[in-house]
Order: structure tokens, then C-alpha cells, then sequence
């Protein structure tokens, strides 16, 4: 079975709700990106296979194959196919394993693992809101509900129940929030994220396209403080999380190149990292968010690591008791976690955030030339990815 390398890993910097990003369309926002993975990598672009791309709202601007209508609105030729997935907020790094099992298999050698989320233009929630014939969209089945009662759409009691069943109190989650704005702070100041961040005008919800770039992350709050963050009301009386210690609404694409041996050959360039593991599970969907955790411990026994083996992990920010639940169970060293900030800070465009974080671990890994990385996001459903990349 052929490798699957990594070789060009762009992301569009966070807009927040209604902000700098407001005005794009996302298959135009999501083309962007597609553009640019074809100007780093320097790819034919007739010579790419397939474009996967993970969307969480598929309706509205983002119906009818959000994949498609990226790469119609893209340089890419229309013989290039697409296909959309949606695997909750791990759509695209769902993407990226599709692609990766994809060149592996050698049926494929050039593909494309997008992601892409405007969650000013279509928000969260609208495709269980949408009015139907019989009433609302509810999408839990009379069997689902009498199996699992108490699942809900809503993901902040799996949150709030991570929090209690670690441990985890209000004053660690918004310590940990702060924590997550020191790092983004650092990160912008320093330039790490300039290699990754694709330049696309500023195009505001007035429909206006301004005459400036948008280079860095909206979400990051720049005079943070833990005063500030503590002072954010409860989001569940009794709870310990608040906004401030959850991930923001945010707008956004990104994408990685994969091709394996016969793609690198055809390129002729060097990877920037290979694709050493994936793994998929199934978990409480009540709870929901816990997955990231029996996902990593399964998926370091079948790639024969350690967590001490990882040198930089990013897990998911979707509420701040999710990566600290992870770093309790798992045993890993906190310096190592999303070394440049999370979703807090950054934001989390749902669909958009598994191929996002993957472009900022891939940059982390050759910025401190470490060797591996590793990736995992809870999912609605309760699932969870697992993909670990080694940086050549």
C-alpha cells in the first residue's frame, strides 16, 4: 500500500459573526483556498482527482455539494469532481482520511481534504430548524430517542457533564480560555501563522468588499484578561462554562494536498508531513464530547506510540472541558496541547476546523522541527477522529 503525504496546507485566517468574512459566499471562500493549495503546491490543476470537503450546514449557500460549486467557482477545471461530508465538526478532518485512504489505495493520486463553514451566512443549527411538513426538523428517531433519551443537538450538557465528571471547575475552564488567547496572542505577534494563512479581501455582511486583506484570526481578543473572562455569566445556572469557554462562531476555509508517490513524483516536490495514523470511533452520543478520548487511546495502541512519543497535540477547543477531561485521561503534557491557541481564541468554523487545525499542527511541527503530531476533535453523535502525521 502506497504512503499519504501532505504537501501544501493553507487556511484562511477566523472571521467572526458578521464580521470581516461576513460578505463571502463560502463556495467562494472555500475556492480561495482551493486556488492557493494549487499556487504552493505548484499541481497541475487538471491533475486533481478529487476535492473532499467537509461542511456541517448543507443547506442554503452550502447545499447541493458545497464541494462542487467550490471548484466551479475556483481556477480548478470542471473536470476536477468533488464530494461533500459531514461528520459533524470533524467533517474535514473526516475529509482528509478519505483523501489519505484514497492515494493509499492507489486508485487516486492527487486529492484534495477541504473544509468550509460560513457560520454568519448560514448558522448553526438551521438544518434541524428548517420547517418541514410535519413541523420542525427534528432529527432524533422515535428508536433513537427510546435507545439514547437525553440526546439533544445541543452539546453544552455533554460539556458541562465532561466538567463534573473530571473534576473541572469554573476557575480552570477560564483559566484555560485566557491561556488559549495568551497562546493565539503569541502566535499572531510572532508570525506563526503567516506560512499558513491565505490573503482574501475583507468582505463585510453589507456586501462590501474592502480594499484590505484579512490576515489575522478575528476571534483573538487581543486585551484579554482573566478578570474579563471570569466575569462572563454562566451559560447553565449551576454549570461552570461560559462563551468564554466555549469556541467562537466563526467563518472560514482550509485545505491539504495529499498525494502519495506517484502524486509527489508527478509534482516534484518535497512533503511537508505523512499521514502515520487514523482512527474513527463511535461513543456516548449523551455525553457526546468524551470520544476524543477512548479515540486517542485506541488509536496510540494500534500505531504502537505513546502520548510521550507526540511531540504537539490540538484538540479541539469546543468547550475548554474537552481538552482538559483529555489531558487528565490521556496523561499528556499540557505544554504540548495547542501550542498556538485553539478554537477559544480562534474560532471553530464546525466543518472547516479538522483540515484548519491540521494546516496549523503540520506549520507547529516544522517551526519547532518535531516529529510527530497529533489531531482529534469531539463530534456530534459522539465520534471522534484520530489522525496522527509525522513532519519529514
Amino acid at each position: 500500500m502506497s504512503e499519504a503525504y501532505i504537501v501544501a496546507a493553507a487556511r484562511t485566517a477566523g472571521g467572526r459573526r458578521g464580521g470581516r468574512l461576513s460578505g463571502w459566499h463560502p463556495a467562494d471562500l472555500a475556492a480561495q483556498v482551493l486556488d492557493a493549495l494549487v499556487q504552493r503546491s505548484g499541481v497541475d490543476p487538471a491533475a486533481v482527482d478529487d476535492v473532499i470537503m467537509g461542511c456541517v450546514g448543507q443547506v442554503g449557500e452550502q447545499a447541493c455539494n458545497v464541494a462542487r460549486n467550490a471548484i466551479l467557482s475556483s481556477s480548478l477545471p470542471e473536470s476536477v469532481p468533488g464530494t461533500s461530508v459531514d461528520r459533524q465538526c470533524g467533517s474535514s478532518q473526516q475529509a482528509l482520511h478519505f483523501a489519505a485512504q484514497a492515494v493509499m489505495s492507489g486508485t487516486q493520486d492527487i486529492v484534495i481534504a477541504a473544509g468550509v463553514e460560513s457560520m454568519s451566512r448560514v448558522p448553526m443549527g438551521t438544518p434541524i430548524t428548517l420547517p418541514l411538513k410535519n413541523g420542525l426538523g427534528i432529527y432524533v428517531s422515535p428508536s433513537m430517542k427510546k435507545r439514547y433519551d437525553g440526546v439533544e443537538f445541543s452539546q453544552f450538557s455533554g460539556a458541562e457533564a465532561i466538567a463534573r465528571k473530571y473534576g473541572l471547575g469554573k476557575d480552570q475552564l477560564d483559566a484555560f480560555a485566557f491561556l488559549s488567547h495568551q497562546r493565539a496572542i503569541e502566535a499572531t505577534r510572532l508570525g506563526r501563522f503567516e506560512e499558513e494563512i491565505v490573503s482574501v479581501q475583507v468582505r463585510t455582511a453589507d456586501g462590501e468588499t474592502h480594499n484590505e486583506p484579512h490576515l489575522v484570526d478575528e476571534g483573538i481578543r487581543f486585551d484579554a484578561s482573566l478578570e474579563g473572562i471570569a466575569g462572563v455569566k454562566l451559560i447553565q445556572e449551576g454549570g461552570a462554562l461560559t462563551a468564554a469557554s466555549a469556541s467562537q462562531i466563526c467563518d472560514g476555509a482550509s485545505g491539504l494536498l495529499v498525494v502519495n508517490e506517484r502524486g509527489l513524483k508527478t509534482l516534484g516536490v518535497k512533503p511537508l508531513a505523512r499521514i502515520h495514523h487514523m482512527t474513527v470511533i463511535g461513543h456516548d452520543p449523551v455525553i457526546m464530547l468524551e470520544a476524543p478520548i477512548p479515540a486517542t487511546q485506541l488509536a496510540l495502541k494500534r500505531a504502537g506510540l505513546s502520548i510521550n512519543d507526540i511531540d504537539l497535540y490540538e484538540v479541539n477547543e469546543a468547550f475548554a472541558s474537552v481538552p482538559l477531561a483529555w489531558l487528565q485521561a490521556v496523561g499528556a503534557d499540557p505544554a504540548r496541547l495547542n501550542v498556538h491557541g485553539g478554537a477559544i481564541a480562534l474560532g471553530h468554523p464546525l466543518g472547516g476546523s479538522g483540515t484548519k487545525l491540521m494546516t496549523t499542527l503540520v506549520h507547529a511541527l516544522i517551526h519547532r522541527q518535531a516529529r510527530y503530531g497529533l489531531q482529534t476533535m469531539c463530534e456530534g453523535g459522539g465520534l471522534a477522529n484520530v489522525t496522527i502525521v509525522e513532519r519529514l
